[in-house]
């Protein structure tokens, strides 16, 4: 059985990709993921925020402190005894490349178009295969139109593709008044692929502390159905890498996206549930429907169900909602 895909122009052994989770944080538990069947590995998400304030900390830490006395001076922390955000990260990077040998996709959030830059060009510098955009906007600013949002993407991947040379793949909202047109603009824009879709988690208000709280719940199956309709429409109509990612739990899930057009499959709640190991169950289902229903390869799956391919096309678009509330029995 050919389980091959293709990935921002990397081939890999197959279409299970951990996306970006606490599990990328340590070398052991992805050389498990690696050892389970995993392609390729995205790494956790690098904070820009978290880089500037660590920046700020260090400055007055080391380099502002009235001491008083110039004899005490010799006594200040040395910059080379500390070990930044950043610097861990780019080690991370390194020792990823040197202990596994599938690709590893680093993950930045930036917040200013001179810190995805700079970042940007660190994690090439450290061997990353690829790197993923994750671009969590919310966009609260009353004044700032839909127009100025995709603009905003568009000018970030302009600025990052004059400098870096590896393979960019932008993890999108599904938020967009066109997701389609969106895509196909950031194609244009010479983008290498896009992964469909970021979970914008929502907060929480405790009631009895009337403080504005976080909240992580982990996903379901459900929420996969989300990614398969745009990518099932995207299909056949970009050439670029076409990534699932969210509520991506069972093998079920992983065909449904495949027969839809995706490239590859992110998964990250599932194996925070269930450990790296369940990664080779999913797989092998994987392998066993395919020869199961006399498929040869992951490439004669793909796309076979996407909107040009359906018996009934317009069931991806407004029909699908008459259908569902007509199919519905109290």
């Amino acid at each position: 059985m050919d389980l091959t895909t293709e990935y921002l122009g990397l081939t890999l052994a197959n279409p299970l990709v951990p996306s970006a989770s606490p599990l990328s944080k340590n070398t052991d538990s992805v050389r498990k993921l690696e050892d389970a069947g995993a392609s390729a590995v995205v790494m956790n998400s690098l904070f820009e925020e978290e880089v500037r304030a660590e920046d700020q900390f260090m400055d007055a830490y080391l380099f502002n402190q009235d001491i008083g006395h110039l004899e005490a001076d010799s006594y200040r922390p040395m910059v080379d005894d500390y070990q930044t955000r950043i610097d861990e990260y780019l080690a991370q990077i390194f020792s990823l490349k040197q202990e596994v040998d599938i690709p590893v996709i680093a993950s930045l959030n930036g917040i200013t178009t001179g810190g995805w830059i700079e970042h940007a060009l660190e994690l090439q510098e450290a061997g990353a295969d690829a790197l993923e955009l994750n671009v969590y906007h919310v966009a609260a600013d009353m004044s700032q139109s839909g127009q100025d949002i995709e603009q905003m993407y568009l000018d970030l991947l302009s600025a990052l593709r004059e400098k870096l040379r590896i393979p960019m793949v932008m993890k999108l909202s599904p938020y967009f008044s066109s997701v389609a047109n969106m895509v196909t603009r950031l194609e244009a824009g010479g983008v290498d692929g896009v992964s469909l879709f970021n979970r914008f988690y929502q907060p929480s208000i405790d009631i009895e502390t009337r403080e504005v709280s976080p909240e992580l719940h982990l996903s379901s199956s459900q929420e996969s159905l989300l990614a398969m309709r745009w990518i099932a429409i995207l299909s056949g109509r970009v050439n670029i890498t076409l990534a699932a990612t969210g509520g991506i739990h069972k093998s079920e899930d992983v065909i449904r996206l495949l027969m839809a057009g995706a490239d590859v499959t992110h998964m990250c709640s599932a194996l925070l549930i269930n450990g790296p190991e369940y990664l080779a169950s999913v797989l092998k289902e994987v392998a066993e429907w395919l020869e199961e229903n006399e498929y040869e390869s992951v490439r004669q799956l793909k796309g076979c169900t996407s909107q040009r391919h359906a018996v009934d096309p317009v069931s991806y678009e407004r029909s699908n909602y008459m259908q569902v509330l007509n199919s519905y029995k109290a």
